[in-house]
């Protein structure tokens, strides 16, 4: 810097320039006389003599002979043009408006240089250069650098320039107020420089105004050069992908130019039209670099205008089957074998953010697709089998609850009011469109009546349920009734005799008491606003005891099961319920929560239905469920039955029911009776096995974790306030004592033989009084020994009046419960007791205290699995005899796999000469449970026996399943299809190959490459089917291949060897795929074939429709069956062992160039695939912490073999195709992935990348990876022929 007071050289250069200027004396002249004068004590090119020339010109000296002088100066490299370009950004631009002359050469000046910047930036000066432009326009202090390197501040120095242009702009025409940031894009033409006349820059020549003028035009056209320009806008990329904020701000105010410029329009090379395409298109060329990527932006989602029926949508491979995963996870969420503790407005949320982002859909599309596949899982129940599983109910929670819960969700992740409006829109035409599909929007028979009272419109249909939805979340107003065509005048399904409305809740709402009369009602009918069910809410918190049970009673009714616009709601409410707070005044030794036991024992019932459970578990309600049902198991559980209660109706309920059916209910939350071994293989656990009491009540802790998105995400915000309700501390096992005791001996149960029953204790006293109840009429000779008791326990013939029954708590009766039977069975076993006894002392069991069942049930899980006991005959005299029907249930389940495409014919059959065998902990386990009566008071009981009791005779040997089923047909008559179903569904736990064959004809069947007669031309419709009595093919109904692989796959303890056969048929798929769709003609014509021909275009556009239909069905599958241990497993270890073992040694067996081609891109789409799935396209999981570790790990992979430090051993196209298009897809669709990825992977990646000719796919990668790989983007870019 010049230092003032003291003559220096730089004084020296002063005189030289004034004398020059003074005598006229050329540029030229001038210029080689001062470096001449200068070169003993300067370095060129030199910031400071930068500096004194523009401090001489501006503003004493405003000359156009100094222009020529300064212009001289940089030609010859005595300064820096870009140094000079930074001070007179600087000096210049803030005067524009006095010095109108001084600005149009300062345009000429960054028109001629800014654009050759390659020339400028070589030599070894670079780096100086920038520091040096740094300092003058305070780079560093703008935009928060971390680094010096040169590269990222020529990325930001241009970003600076464009955008004090831009500032200029906007300012001289008054369209927007100063701001601080900018950035740019891309586009125009150069001009020769203009500042040799010096009478041009004359003001007295001319008007001052029109030069104004003149330069504002100018300024907008190198705004668009900036644009236009290839090496510029590749630098400006760099800022789009690093600073997003500034770009977003940039794009902005370009677009507020291009709309409402005045001088815009005076332009003779821009038009408004062009300006706004430049900063909408990043000028990025992928075509050339990857057919994913082509492919990918296609934005359609379905030809939705051509299709008219539910068949047309859900059949065929176009561009709706890209959103299967969709329908694979509605439909997962409806098992009601398992729960799952994270809500589904989550899962779904990141899986539509996933699938937008990948397919390269809009909004719009995204919204629709949403609405598609809710309404198909919705018509899939319109003939449904008779069961204990989830039901309509379930499914229209989904599709009109979660799926709008979910749009809310999306549209309020907005960055602002304007993108939430703009996504508003979206939803609308996407709402709009479904009009179009009548089919899909005929609610079920069973709704008519239902949705005529809940919208109150004419003839209403799913549609208008949706929207009812929508305007309930605030996500859309009432002009939707205005839309064309929502409102039509056919009335003719609904019933003359229907009221106008339904009183009940606004009486209620009013003011009218909670008499038997009005509950009643408001059980039968939901409330149809928040306003009605937060008054039921209040009654049940402050009303007195008997209103409370009412309220309570109320919203477990219908408001719980069919109020979609408000069930979150009623769902939270309930929740809350089950955490009463301690009253003010409490003072007693005894837990609180007796004091409410009939509230408690209303609630707890009311929601223990499989449809309830599973909306709770949608909602995401499970793991503060849970927590809330373990104090009051804790509580209730310390009594003894002869503590009770009387409900208004007059029912006495006894401190045993409070606590059965508490925990009854926690047990249906976690897989409490599946050993460790099903836990999986090596480290990589099943999907569930993490389903234990720690694990949701961790998962409900992390609720209480606040989050800077937490006010954004109201299903988020929801479960935090939820949890905080009943205690805003973490809550621990530990907490719960006895059943922290009653959990660990179940793990010991389940791990080891019992032992350790002392004589004398406490429980070996309460075994030999529960086993003289369970058997007080046994003859009096014979005895049952507890196990290691060393005494035995009398069951004489003393009279059920002399025996009373047993007084104790609930806990110490579980602890005993596994001793009891164990001693009966091996009563049984010694011929001491027969097994119509053993059943009926069983159940007597289960009735004096209902919880025991699940002790029972785990008991008799853990035996089945020792396999220590002896089979028994069921011959009809001593047990339960199955030949009535079980040649019929073998005969069907034959027929179920067969139409499914499965075919075992090794299924030895259990009729014939072969007597019917159990072992005896299932054949009691049977005999105990077809003692319960099918009816409300039981099904929360069988609904927990059932799932085990399937687990168990699965685990058994073949035909233990339909030995099992046939003794339950007979039981259930109405259940048949649903038992036979479940029974097939065991077939594949006794045979791989079973598994196989059923994901092969999934491939089949989506993809449409077999004849099946559920397949047709594939798709979702293929997949899936239309539900299990839609169709009839040979006398029964088949199911869809994809329903039976989503009901069994729970059940599979390999999922490792699951998701390789998942994978190795994705890649011969690949090749199902080209002889399919391509024939071996075309194959050839393909091959030879010109890019400009449009047939070859059309038929890679099928061929990769389909390949990426196949990746979607493998990485939704590998998802649902493994969960994130397995798709980490795929991605660190799998994939890669697979480029490294494929031998390509066999010539005859080798792909041909576009089957390998074809089968690298599968492979690209399935890796990014399961690891979207698994972790999400942004940060907000908590699986997303695992992403980096992982996917770094399979980049430096990649990153090694394209080094050269490994061989892969695929064919040259697979690998080409996949790591091209791996990457394509992560810079186009995940960009934040790679932001985590470490630097020099990145640039290792990238080099390899070059070496393919993938430029500007190398360059996308660097531009990605942050400040840490800038600096080698731009050398790419500055070093990369244009």
């Amino acid at each position: 810097m010049v230092v003032p007071g003291r003559r220096t050289v730089w004084d020296g250069v002063i005189e030289l320039t004034k004398m020059a200027q003074e005598q006229c004396v050329d540029a030229r002249l001038w210029a080689s006389h001062l470096s001449a004068s200068l070169k003993p004590f300067v370095e060129f090119p030199s910031t400071e003599l930068a500096e004194v020339l523009v401090s001489y010109i501006c503003w004493d000296n405003n000359l156009p002979l100094l222009w020529k002088f300064l212009e001289r100066a940089m030609s010859l490299n005595l300064v820096s043009p870009l140094v000079l370009l930074a001070l007179l950004a600087h000096r210049v631009v803030p005067n524009r408006s006095t010095q109108s002359a001084a600005y149009r050469i300062y345009l000429e000046l960054l028109k001629r240089n800014i654009f050759r910047i390659k020339d400028h930036i070589t030599g070894p000066h670079y780096e100086n250069v920038m520091d040096s432009v740094a300092n003058i326009l305070r780079l560093p202090e703008l935009f928060r650098l971390e680094t010096s390197k040169p590269g990222v501040l020529l990325v930001e120095f241009v970003f600076k320039m464009v955008s004090l242009l831009l500032d200029a702009c906007l300012r001289d025409e008054g369209l927007i107020e100063p701001s601080q940031d900018s950035s740019s894009q891309w586009l125009i033409k150069s001009q020769d420089m203009e500042i040799d006349d010096p009478e041009r820059f004359n003001e007295k020549n001319g008007s001052h105004e029109k030069l104004q003028t003149l330069n504002t035009i100018m300024a907008i056209e190198m705004v668009a050069e900036f644009l236009r320009n290839t090496v510029i806008s590749r630098l400006l990329y760099l800022v789009s992908s690093n600073r997003a904020s500034s770009w977003h701000e940039f794009v902005r105010r370009v677009q507020v130019l291009g709309e409402n410029s005045m001088a815009l329009r005076s332009s003779k090379v821009l038009s408004s039209g062009d300006l706004l395409q430049l900063i909408s298109n990043r000028r990025f060329g992928y075509s050339d670099d990857s057919k994913v990527v082509s492919l990918r932006k296609s934005n359609a989602i379905v030809d939705f205008g051509s299709l008219a029926s539910f068949a047309g949508l859900c059949h065929g491979a176009s561009l709706s089957s890209l959103w299967l995963p969709l329908d694979l996870v509605f439909e997962d969420a409806m098992d009601g074998y398992q729960v799952n503790p994270t809500s589904a407005i989550e899962i779904i949320t990141g899986l539509a953010k996933t699938l937008k982002e990948i397919n390269g859909s809009t909004w719009h599309d995204t919204f629709l697709g949403l609405w598609i596949a809710a309404l198909r899982l919705v018509q899939r129940e319109r003939d449904p089998i008779e069961g204990p599983i989830p039901r309509l109910d379930t499914r229209l929670c989904m599709s009109l609850c979660i799926v709008p819960l979910v749009v809310a969700n999306l549209i309020e992740e907005g960055e602002n009011e304007f993108v939430m409006e703009k996504l508003r829109d979206d939803l609308i035409t996407s709402l709009q469109v479904l009009g179009e599909f009548p089919g899909l929007l005929a609610p079920p028979h069973s709704l008519s009546y239902l949705t005529y009272l809940y919208v109150h419109v004419v003839a209403g249909n799913m549609r208008h349920l949706i929207v009812e939805a929508c305007i309930a979340r605030n996500i859309l107003d009432t002009s939707a009734y205005s839309w064309a065509g929502y409102v039509n005048g056919r009335i003719n399904q609904i019933p003359h005799n229907l009221p106008s409305e339904v009183p009940c809740w606004s009486s209620f709402v009013k003011g009218a008491p909670l008499n038997a009369a009005m509950v009643n009602a408001l059980v039968s009918v939901p409330a149809s606003s928040l306003v009605e069910i937060e008054k039921v809410y209040e009654v049940a918190v402050k009303g007195s005891d008997d209103e409370k049970i009412s309220a309570a009673t109320v919203l477990c009714g219908a408001s719980l099961t069919r109020g979609w616009n408000i069930q979150e709601h009623t769902v939270e409410f309930l929740t809350r319920l089950l955490s009463p707070p301690v009253p003010a005044d409490y003072s007693a030794a005894e837990s609180h929560l007796i004091g409410y036991a009939c509230m408690l024992n209303v609630v707890i019932f009311g929601i223990g239905s499989v449809d309830s459970i599973q909306i709770f578990s949608l909602h995401g309600m499970v793991p503060q469920l849970a927590c809330s049902l373990m104090p009051i198991c804790e509580a209730f559980g310390s009594y003894t039955p002869s503590v009770s209660w009387t409900l208004p109706s007059g029912e006495e309920i006894s401190a045993y029911s409070v606590f059965s059916n508490a925990f009854t209910l926690l047990l249906k939350l976690w897989r409490f009776n599946h050993p460790p071994i099903e836990h999986g293989v090596g480290d990589v656990p099943t999907v569930g096995s993490q389903l234990t009491p720690e694990h949701l009540l961790s998962v409900r802790n992390s609720h209480l974790v606040s989050s800077e998105t937490l006010n954004r995400d109201r299903n988020r915000k929801r479960l935090s306030e939820v949890a905080r309700s009943a205690s805003s501390q973490p809550v621990f096992v530990d907490s719960f004592p006895k059943l922290k005791i009653w959990y660990r001996q179940h793990q010991r149960c389940i791990a080891s033989t019992l032992s350790g029953l002392t004589p004398g204790s406490p429980v070996h006293q309460t075994v030999e009084a529960l086993l003289n109840m369970m058997f007080r009429k046994v003859r009096g000779s014979q005895t049952l020994n507890p196990v290691n008791s060393g005494t035995s326990s009398s069951s004489g013939a003393a009279s059920e009046d002399i025996i009373p029954r047993p007084e104790f708590p609930a806990w110490d009766i579980l602890k005993a419960v596994p001793y009891v039977v164990d001693a009966a069975l091996t009563a049984c076993t010694h011929g001491r007791l027969s097994p119509r006894e053993l059943a009926t002392g069983l159940k007597d069991l289960t009735d004096f205290l209902p919880a025991s069942l699940a002790t029972i049930v785990s008991y008799f899980s853990a035996e089945v699995s020792r396999g220590v006991w002896k089979p028994v005959f069921m011959n009809g005299m001593d047990w339960p005899n199955p030949a009535a029907n079980l040649s019929n249930v073998e005969e069907f389940i034959k027929k179920i796999l067969a139409t499914t495409g499965v075919d075992i014919p090794s299924l030895a059959p259990a009729g014939g000469s072969s007597p019917a065998t159990l072992p005896l902990p299932l054949a009691a386990f049977v005999s105990l449970t077809i003692t319960y009566k099918i009816d409300k008071a039981s099904e929360r009981f069988l609904n927990l026996a059932g799932p085990a009791l399937e687990c168990l005779a699965a685990g058994c040997p073949w035909p233990c399943m339909p030995i099992v089923a046939s003794l339950w047909t007979q039981k259930a008559k109405r259940w048949f299809d649903f038992l036979v179903f479940s029974a097939s569904r065991t077939v594949f736990l006794h045979n791989p190959d079973a598994v196989v064959q059923l994901l092969r004809n999934c491939f089949s069947a989506t993809l449409g490459l077999n004849a099946a007669p559920m397949s047709n031309d594939g798709g979702v419709g293929a997949l899936l089917g239309h539900g299990f009595g839609s169709h009839f093919y040979g006398g029964i109904s088949p199911v869809a291949p994809g329903i039976l692989y989503l009901r069994m796959y729970r059940a599979l303890r390999d999922t490792v060897s699951v998701t390789e056969e998942i994978f190795s048929l994705l890649i011969h798929s690949v090749e199902d795929i080209a002889q399919n769709r391509l024939s071996k003609e075309n194959l050839k014509r393909l091959k030879t074939v010109k890019n400009g021909s449009r047939y070859g275009q059309s038929s890679l556009a099928t061929a990769m429709t389909q390949v990426k239909l196949a990746a979607s069905l493998s990485a939704s599958l590998v998802w649902l069956t493994g969960g994130l241990g397995v798709v980490h497993l795929l991605i660190k270890e799998t994939i890669p062992s697979w480029f490294l073992s494929v031998d390509k040694s066999d010539q005859e067996q080798r792909p041909s160039d576009l089957v390998a081609e074809l089968r690298g891109h599968a492979l690209a789409y399935f890796v990014v695939l399961c690891g979207a799935f698994a972790w999400g396209v942004d940060s907000r999981s908590a699986a997303s912490k695992r992403r980096q570790g992982i996917l770094g790990s399979h980049l430096q992979f990649l990153a090694n073999a394209l080094d050269g430090k490994i061989s892969v051993g695929c064919e040259t196209a697979t690998w080409r195709a996949y790591v091209s298009g791996l990457v394509s897809l992560m810079v186009s669709c995940l960009p934040r992935w790679v932001a985590e990825i470490d630097a020099e992977v990145l640039k290792s990646l990238s080099n390899g990348l070059r070496q393919w000719g993938k430029d500007e796919l190398a360059i996308l990668l660097l531009s990605m990876g942050g400040v840490e790989t800038m600096g080698d983007a731009v050398d790419f870019i500055i070093h990369l022929r244009s």
